[in-house]
């Protein structure tokens, strides 16, 4: 009798005779007090009719005699937007959250709820978790889609708000700090606000704990620097002079094994567009080129490199021909560091090291963590020339260096006794 009270009703409803519908509900609702399909219902009828103080009153009835049932919850806080009473609707949807916080529509109810009230912080905690929620969704309905896009553009909104609150807040300190405590701490926030990704150490061979890892190391670990710029033009000339001399002694950089699978370094396989002059390779000296380039040596001897038999130092001249990229890769261990000290750079060169990208200045060395996602290149038309060397990572003491040489010297001696 009751089931069929509530079709009619229902059916009512759906045909536009709300009080049609409202008697029937009430009739059930003799027989069946309390039940929460019939409050909800005869909520959903005041609802259509914007009756919202009658619809909070069933709606609150339905959900206190299921308060596990989050739809109801969802009702009630629809009745209290209508009677504009925010902390109604505020304390519905946390009912209907405690049931189940991954309730989407509930999320983006409360979110929409802290946007008109202003409380900025919270409504674009709601917004992630709602973004978060729906990127996990398949096929989303076109409505759905706006509301979302309305959502990014909220947080990112905000995001950029309150990171130009922090940064006015600590400008003149931030002013203030030394070179490397300013690079730091805007990285800092860079990574916080969402502008940049973090990048760790992806090392192919050795990697040696508790380094840090910093993309572009500070010049103060490296004193010589200056020394070896002022040699700029030195050396620079020597280059020139070699390839005029001697082009073929600038070969391929990638020279990969016959029969390696299609990857990222096929493109440089075997060409010029990115090509090398090797002074040392490994820690062997090529004695033709090191002749060529007498002040190049000197200053490079001067220099505390790593001397490691077989292994380091490499030192070259690196050759970007125009419209050519290095794609992005790392290096073998971070016990080391890669200095480059630009010869030959004409507009349109950049070197981007995980986060950040430079481009090089004739005669101004820097050192990078090759163990750190990095690219090159030339959108020039002209040929960019590098000269490229590593040296031990600063952050290693003597002592670790000095263990280092001992095990690379034990690991190759493994292979000559056959351990």
């Amino acid at each position: 009798m009751v089931e069929g009270l509530l079709q009619q009703a229902v059916d009512a409803r759906r045909q536009g005779r709300g009080k049609d519908a409202e008697r029937l509900l009430l009739q059930a609702l003799t027989q069946r007090p309390g039940t929460p399909q019939i409050l909800n219902l005869l909520g959903l009828v005041a609802l259509d009719r914007q009756d919202f103080g009658e619809a909070r009153t069933h709606f609150l009835a339905a959900a206190q005699a299921d308060p596990k049932e989050a739809a109801l919850w969802m009702n009630v806080a629809s009745a209290e937007r209508g009677l504009n009473a925010a902390e109604g609707e505020r304390h519905a949807l946390r009912q209907a959250l405690g049931v189940d916080q991954r309730n989407l529509m509930a999320q983006i109810r409360m979110a929409q709820l802290q946007q008109r009230l202003e409380e900025r912080q919270d409504a674009a905690d709601s917004w992630g978790k709602v973004l978060a929620l729906a990127g996990g969704l398949g096929d989303i309905p076109p409505a759905l889609a706006d509301t979302l896009a309305d959502a990014r553009r909220y947080v990112t909104d905000h995001k950029a708000g309150f990171a130009a609150f922090i940064e006015q807040g600590v400008a003149d300190q931030l002013k203030a700090a030394d070179v490397m405590a300013r690079r730091r701490f805007q990285t800092c926030l860079d990574v916080e606000f969402g502008r940049r990704p973090l990048f760790q150490h992806q090392c192919s061979g050795l990697h040696y704990p508790f380094l840090p890892a910093d993309e572009f190391f500070d010049r103060t670990h490296f004193p010589w620097m200056a020394e070896l710029e002022a040699q700029t033009d030195a050396i620079r000339a020597e280059f020139l002079a070699l390839v005029e001399r001697d082009g073929a002694t600038v070969r391929p950089y990638v020279r990969q094994d016959a029969g390696t699978p299609d990857n990222k370094w096929t493109a440089l396989d075997g060409s010029l567009d990115w090509g090398a002059a090797f002074l040392w390779e490994y820690g062997v000296r090529n004695e033709a080129v090191c002749a060529a380039c007498p002040n190049t040596v000197a200053a490079l001897e001067a220099l505390p490199r790593a001397d490691i038999p077989g292994r380091a130092p490499s030192v070259f001249f690196s050759l970007l021909k125009p419209r050519s990229h290095i794609p992005a890769h790392t290096g073998v261990t971070n016990t080391r560091a890669i200095v480059h000290l630009p010869l030959i750079v004409p507009p349109g060169c950049a070197f981007r090291v995980g986060g950040e990208t430079r481009a090089w200045e004739e005669g101004k060395a820097f050192a990078f963590d090759d163990t750190i996602d990095h690219e090159a290149w030339n959108e020039s038309d002209h040929l960019r020339v590098v000269l490229i060397f590593d040296v031990w990572n600063p952050h290693l003491s003597l002592e670790e260096q000095l263990l280092l040489k001992q095990f690379y010297a034990t690991a190759d001696a493994s292979r000559k006794t056959g351990v």
